[in-house]
């Protein structure tokens, strides 16, 4: 996997040469995040968005094999080995497919305000499809074909938190 800076000093590139090094790089991310944290995947159909959660889950102490595109239920929760705030028990993740909602009424159905309550870690894909309804405070990831099997990962903070999570990535270098 190469990584690259871009010319915004808190973006960061990454290039993934296979489902492996999307999963691989998933895991580097998830060990950074904490309840609270919001992750919007921005692709197209096939390009790794899954993957990336496969990783994520997995650094959190969820089995890689559980974690599948909630394309039909909309929401998968698991639960994570990693103890939340007092009280709270284990930190839920909360996978959301958004690809299924077409309407603004249809997206205040799904439950999005209980997911990014901040009790758990929140992974929302095809989030371009509710960008104004979610906080300010994210992790947008865009990942785009880049070959065959190649990726580019963007991943681009908003917030303060978010932009700590791209410096400690960008650290691990």
């Amino acid at each position: 996997m190469s990584q690259t800076h871009t010319t915004a000093p808190a973006t960061l590139e990454v290039i993934s040469h296979s489902e492996a090094e999307t999963i691989a790089f998933g895991r580097r991310l998830g060990a950074l995040l904490q309840p609270g944290d919001l992750l919007l995947l921005f692709a197209p159909f096939g390009a790794g968005k899954t993957h990336l959660t496969k990783g994520i889950a997995g650094a959190l102490g969820v089995d890689e094999a559980d974690v599948n595109s909630p394309s039909f239920v909309l929401i998968n929760e698991y639960e994570t080995a990693r103890r939340g705030k007092p009280g709270q028990g284990r930190t839920p993740i909360y996978h959301v497919d958004l690809y299924r909602i077409e309407t603004p009424e249809a997206l205040a159905t799904v439950g999005l305000d209980d997911v990014i309550a901040g009790h758990g870690i929140a992974v929302i894909e095809w989030a371009e499809r509710a960008v104004d309804w979610f906080p300010r405070e994210h992790l947008a990831i865009e990942i785009a074909y880049a070959g065959e099997t190649d990726r580019r990962i963007v991943v681009r903070p908003h917030g303060t938190r978010a932009a700590e999570i791209v410096a400690a990535l960008q650290a691990g270098d």
